[in-house]
C-alpha cells in the first residue's frame, strides 16, 4: 500500500458488503438550521474540517482476485462540489415535505465511484433550512458520524472557520464529553476522547475481559445460544424488503423530563427509552390487529468498544448485542422493569466483543459466506436500535443555529425496521426507518412512542 491508498479493515469491509439494493449500508443524519448557512462558508468549513480525514476523498477498491478486503484509493478526480447539493422543499415546505425528501435520500445509494458521502443543503423548511448528511457504513459507524458533524460545528455563531470548539460540559469522565476547549482542528481526536458512544450505557468493556479458556468459553456459548434462537415471530415489521424506505422522527423529549423518570422509576436512560419504544411497537401492532400475547421482538443494539484513550476515528469499532423487547407488557412500568432488567444481564456479558470477532470474521470470507452467516443472525431479530448521546448544547455551523439533529441506521441482515435515540442540545429525538411495503407510516410508531413515554412521565410525577 503507498501513501494514496489504505487497506480496509475486515469489519469495515464486512459493512462495505453487507450493501444491497433493498437494504443500503448508510447512516443518514439530518441537523435542523434557524436559517440557511451562506453557502461559500458551508463549503470552506467541509474543505477545511472535513476533507482533512482522508477517507473523505478516497473512494473503495475492490480486490481484483476474490480474496482479501478492498482498499481505500485516493480518488484522482476528487471534486467537492460532487459531493455537495443544493435543493429546496416546495411549498409548504414543512416537516411532511421535510421527511419525504429524506426518506427517498434514504432509498438512494450512494455513488461506488466516489467517496462514499454526500452532503444536501435544504433551503425552504419551515422557514429555515436542513443539512442532510449521508455516509456510508464503511467510512464509520454512528459514533464516528457523530464526531463527524461535531467536526463541522461551532459553539458561536461567529467562530472562526479555522478552529474548532469543544462544548462545555460537567467535568471529564469515561464515555462522556470532556470539558476543556480545543482550538485547532488537527486536534478534534483529543477533544472528542469521551464522546458518548452508541448506547449511552456501558457495557463490559473488552480491556476488563479475563482473558483465556473462560472468555473463550463464554464466547462460544453466546454464539451457540444466538444460533439455537428461535427465529423472531412474524409480524408486520418482518418480511420482504423492497427499495423504497420510510423515516420519521419524534416530537422532542426534554432531557430533564427523562431523567425525571429515571430518578423516580429506579431505571436508567436507556431503559426507559428502551421501554417506552416497546410500548410504541406495541401499540402499533394493535392498531392493525396483530397478536401481541406473549409476544416479544428482538433488537440488534450497537454497544461502542473504543477505549476512551484511543479518541474517536473514522472505522467500525463496535460490537452487537441482542436485546428482547417485551411487546407483550401492557403495564409500563412492569414494562420497564423487565427491560432494565434485561439490560443489566447484558451488560455482564461479552456478547458485543463476540459479535465484533464475527464480523471481523465475516470480512474477510467470500461473500456467499459472509450473506449466509449475517442472515443466520438476522432472522434471529425485528430491528436494529442505536443510542447516540450528541452535545449538550446549542452548537452552529457556517453561522447557523442548529436546532435538532435527528439519525437514521441502516439495518444489516434483511431487518426492516430501524430506530435511533439521539440527544442533543437538552432534548431526545427517536428516529424510526423502515421499509416502506411493510410499514408505510413510520410517525405512527413515534407518535405511539411519545404517548408512552408520557405515560412514564404522568407515574413518575403522580403524587405520592
Amino acid at each position: 500500500m503507498t501513501a494514496k491508498t489504505k487497506q480496509m479493515s475486515p469489519v469495515d469491509s464486512a459493512w462495505l458488503h453487507m450493501e444491497e439494493p433493498t437494504n443500503l449500508m448508510m447512516i443518514t443524519g439530518v441537523s435542523l438550521l434557524d436559517a440557511p448557512p451562506d453557502f461559500e462558508r458551508f463549503r470552506k468549513t467541509l474543505q477545511v474540517r472535513l476533507l482533512t480525514l482522508d477517507r473523505f476523498t478516497m473512494r473503495v477498491v475492490e480486490p481484483v482476485l476474490p480474496v482479501g478486503t478492498p482498499h481505500w484509493e485516493a480518488d484522482p478526480n476528487f471534486d467537492l462540489d460532487a459531493h455537495i447539493h443544493r435543493v429546496a422543499l416546495p411549498a409548504p415546505g414543512d416537516m411532511a415535505e421535510l421527511q419525504r425528501l429524506i426518506s427517498d435520500l434514504a432509498s438512494t445509494p450512494l455513488d461506488f465511484s466516489k467517496p462514499l458521502w454526500n452532503i444536501h443543503l435544504v433551503e425552504n423548511v419551515a422557514g429555515g433550512a436542513a443539512m442532510v448528511l449521508r455516509l456510508h457504513h464503511c467510512i464509520g459507524d454512528g459514533t464516528a458520524m457523530n464526531a463527524v458533524l461535531f467536526r463541522l460545528m461551532d459553539m458561536a455563531r461567529d467562530a472562526p472557520i479555522g478552529e474548532v470548539e469543544e462544548p462545555a460540559t460537567e467535568a471529564p469522565k469515561p464515555r462522556d464529553f470532556v470539558s476543556t476547549v480545543f482550538k485547532p482542528v488537527r486536534s478534534i481526536g483529543n477533544a472528542l476522547r469521551y464522546l458518548a458512544h452508541e448506547g449511552s450505557e456501558s457495557l463490559r468493556h473488552p480491556s476488563r475481559i479475563v482473558e483465556g479458556a473462560g472468555a473463550a468459553a463464554e464466547a462460544a456459548s453466546i454464539v451457540g445460544r444466538v444460533l439455537l434462537m428461535s427465529p423472531d415471530r412474524e409480524t408486520p415489521f418482518k418480511g420482504p424488503l423492497g427499495v423504497q424506505k420510510r423515516v420519521a422522527w419524534s416530537n422532542n423529549v426534554p432531557l430533564s423530563d427523562v431523567k425525571t423518570v429515571t430518578k423516580a422509576l429506579g431505571a436508567k436512560v436507556n431503559d426507559v427509552m428502551l421501554s417506552a419504544l416497546a410500548g410504541g411497537l406495541r401499540d402499533y401492532l394493535l392498531a392493525r390487529n396483530a397478536d401481541v400475547s406473549d409476544l416479544e421482538i428482538r433488537a440488534v443494539i450497537p454497544v461502542d468498544l473504543r477505549e476512551p484513550q484511543r479518541g474517536i476515528e473514522l472505522g467500525n469499532s463496535f460490537g452487537l448485542v441482542f436485546l428482547s423487547l417485551p411487546l407483550s407488557i401492557a403495564d409500563p412500568v412492569q414494562r420497564l422493569r423487565e427491560t432494565k432488567k434485561r439490560m443489566d444481564a447484558i451488560k455482564q456479558s461479552i456478547e458485543a466483543v463476540t459479535f465484533y470477532s464475527l464480523l471481523s470474521l465475516f470480512g474477510v470470507t467470500p461473500r456467499q459466506v459472509e450473506e449466509q452467516g449475517l442472515n443466520i443472525f438476522g432472522s434471529r431479530a425485528t430491528a436494529v436500535v442505536t443510542n447516540v448521546r450528541g452535545p449538550g448544547q446549542a452548537l452552529y455551523i457556517a453561522g447557523s443555529k442548529i436546532e435538532n439533529i435527528m439519525g437514521w441506521v441502516p439495518q444489516a441482515g434483511h431487518l426492516g425496521l430501524g430506530v435511533s435515540i439521539f440527544s442533543y442540545d437538552g432534548k431526545v429525538s427517536v428516529g424510526v426507518i423502515t421499509d416502506a411495503g411493510l410499514v408505510p407510516d413510520p410517525e405512527q410508531i413515534t407518535a405511539a412512542f411519545r404517548v408512552r413515554f408520557d405515560e412514564l412521565l404522568s407515574i413518575a410525577t403522580a403524587p405520592g
